[in-house]
């Protein structure tokens, strides 16, 4: 594939806005050409506020599209299999918000489908991209704090009114599926393997989901205990405790420019690592638009590593 890489984007969710399309414009090498909706006219308000392209009314519009090479899933939750597996079926490559599905059986039937596709699928977990997560993966190798024994990690913040689908139990709402996820990824990726077993204490609102869990993952060399939740202020804290020291990140999902890394030693700072620069999300598009033009072998996509994550989440579940 040559020129730039054609991207779809299925609804006018506000992640695509806020996260998505300007990690693609930062990213470079694409494009973002067209954007469905249920709605044409929201679609249509979408696109112009935003750079894309043009607005089409319903999603089989841009999956059946030719000329669009990736597609973006930003649906509810509970919308994330269906549209995934009809964008796979039509031979482009997709980049799906997480949770990739709502159990583990679910999300079996779609990375069968991504394993005989033509073009690779990714869950929308875009931090191993990040140079961040390259450092700390160096650190754990070189043992800068002996073998890693726990991962302590925190994903909360305060959610505004009540009219949100991140409430929705249809939808598959719930903050274990929005944000408890993340430090379940991060767990598997430095651990190297899946959890074991699992089990959670959880809170759960009106609309009856969980507004607030905390759970322990027991992975075969160490554990994870997390906590996520819909009432607290932002927090991404996160402590890596191993035999010889501590490494602690204050955001190692989608680090900024004032977050850092820090390794602990004898209970002092011995060293310091800016974050780098680049957002997760622009790192993790660079590295589709190299696959999809033959400069890489794909990395971190779904068949390789969501079936173990959402095993994790259906132990906590």
């Amino acid at each position: 594939m040559s020129g730039a890489i054609r991207w779809g984007v299925l609804g006018t969710a506000g992640i695509a806005a806020r996260a998505f399309l300007p990690a693609l414009r930062e990213a470079g090498g694409g494009t973002a050409a067209v954007v469905a909706g249920r709605d044409l006219s929201r679609a249509e308000e979408f696109a112009a506020r935003n750079g894309v392209g043009r607005a089409v009314h319903g999603y089989e519009a841009v999956i059946e599209d030719p000329s669009i090479d990736a597609v973006y899933v930003p649906l509810p939750n509970a919308l994330h299999a269906p549209w995934t597996i009809a964008a796979l079926e039509a031979g482009k490559a997709v980049l799906c918000e997480k949770p990739l599905c709502l159990t583990a059986a679910e999300a079996g039937d779609v990375i069968e489908v991504a394993r005989r596709s033509a073009r690779p699928l990714w869950e929308a977990f875009v931090f191993p991209f990040h140079p961040q997560t390259a450092r700390l993966r160096d650190l754990l190798a070189e043992g800068a704090i002996g073998d890693l024994r726990e991962i302590w990690s925190t994903f909360h913040f305060t959610m505004e009114g009540t009219e949100n689908i991140r409430l929705d139990a249809a939808l598959g709402g719930g903050a274990l599926y929005d944000v408890g996820c993340y430090p379940v990824r991060l767990a598997q990726l430095l651990f190297g393997g899946d959890a074991v077993a699992g089990h959670a204490v959880v809170v759960k609102g009106e609309a009856g989901v969980d507004i607030e869990t905390a759970g322990l993952l027991e992975f075969g060399t160490g554990r994870l205990m997390m906590s996520c939740g819909f009432d607290l202020p932002f927090t991404t804290y996160t402590r890596l405790v191993g035999t010889g020291g501590e490494i602690r990140l204050s955001n190692p999902f989608h680090p900024g420019p004032d977050d850092g890394l820090e390794v602990w030693r004898e209970g002092r700072l011995a060293e310091r690592h800016e974050p780098g620069e680049g957002t997760a999300f622009s790192w993790g598009i660079r590295h589709i638009h190299e696959v999809l033009r033959g400069e890489a072998e794909p990395r971190h996509t779904a068949a390789d590593d969501s079936l173990g994550t959402a095993r994790a989440l259906d132990m906590l579940r």
